[in-house]
């Protein structure tokens, strides 16, 4: 595994037990420039882990907490006039991070959730005409409930396919909810850790993982794939070109983080569910049916011949 990936893992493991292999997918997004939706129920730690994550590199880290009254000028900024000199000026808002918790997403009404199209997908925001870079790097960790439903509005589909990854943490099992019970008994070990990490190291870290090599095989791998979800009878919308890029970068930075150059197959099929997952709309009577992402996906890749790749040395 790369020296840096370890380091951060083991960082946020003294306070996140038992789930590094979601720590693992949200640092591929943070490494390939791409966005994270956690969803699951309350109390399992979302919020925590992007806060260790955010303690555990040297960046600058902004929470917005989602209500039905935030406003798009809450996130992105408002100009603010100033009698002195007889001008307006802009007031920078909290999306102007290099990590942004978007806590509980689905709470605000969906002109707010688009004032994060553009920076989600551009890294820029444009406010008055002007159009203003986001710090680099940047990327948003939204989360949001499943199971509530009242007082909630469901992101867009054009929103949806702005995050590269959905993922869960899900419940601990029980060695590891002992192992949180005595951590946290007499002290919270989030307010212990230190950064392992700086701004020039994820830098680093997101030009090298351009480097890994993809042969042409998987390229044709992650076609098939994607195109079988434009043509299964169950998907009423399929993969757009935008998903199978994602799972294309994925794959570079699972390769990266497990100290490989190349891609193997294996990546490809280790991601297909948290990256394409999300971007796929099943038809009603499907869904009657008891279909779901997860099963069809699972079903697709059964029928895709696995190419075989060489070692890149």
């Amino acid at each position: 595994m790369n020296n840096n990936v370890s380091n951060i893992i083991e960082n946020i493991k003294k306070v996140i037990v038992g789930k590094e292999n979601t720590i693992e997918k949200v640092l591929i997004c943070l490494i390939c420039k791409g966005n994270v939706l956690l969803e699951d129920v309350p109390g399992v730690g979302k919020t925590t882990m992007v806060h260790t994550l955010a303690k555990s590199m040297d960046m600058t880290f902004k929470r917005i907490q989602f209500t039905p009254d935030l406003l798009p000028s809450d996130i992105t900024g408002i100009s603010i006039y100033n009698q002195k000199n007889g001008d307006f000026e802009f007031k920078k808002g909290p999306i102007f991070s290099n990590i942004v918790l978007a806590d509980e997403i689905n709470r605000t009404s969906p002109k707010t959730q688009s004032s994060l199209l553009e920076a989600m997908q551009e890294n820029q925001i444009t406010t008055d005409g002007n159009t203003l870079p986001l710090p680099s790097p940047f990327i948003v960790l939204a989360t949001q409930n499943p199971i509530e439903y009242e007082g909630t509005f469901p992101l867009p589909e054009a929103q949806l396919d702005r995050f590269m990854m959905k993922i869960s943490l899900g419940y601990p099992d029980k060695r590891s909810e002992k192992v949180i019970l005595r951590r946290f008994k007499e002290k919270n070990p989030l307010e212990e850790i230190n950064s392992v990490l700086n701004t020039k190291d994820i830098i680093k870290m997101q030009k090298e993982v351009k480097k890994v090599h993809v042969d042409e095989s998987i390229d044709d791998y992650i076609i098939d794939i994607v195109s079988k979800t434009r043509e299964h009878e169950d998907i009423n919308l399929g993969v757009s070109p935008r998903g199978s890029l994602a799972l294309f970068k994925a794959s570079q930075g699972n390769a990266y983080i497990k100290g490989r150059n190349y891609v193997l197959p294996d990546d490809v099929k280790e991601l297909i569910l948290p990256v394409l997952g999300h971007r796929i709309i099943l038809k009603p009577e499907s869904k009657i049916q008891g279909s779901n992402s997860e099963k069809i996906l699972k079903d697709i890749l059964r029928k895709i011949k696995v190419p075989v790749v060489k070692r890149n040395d």
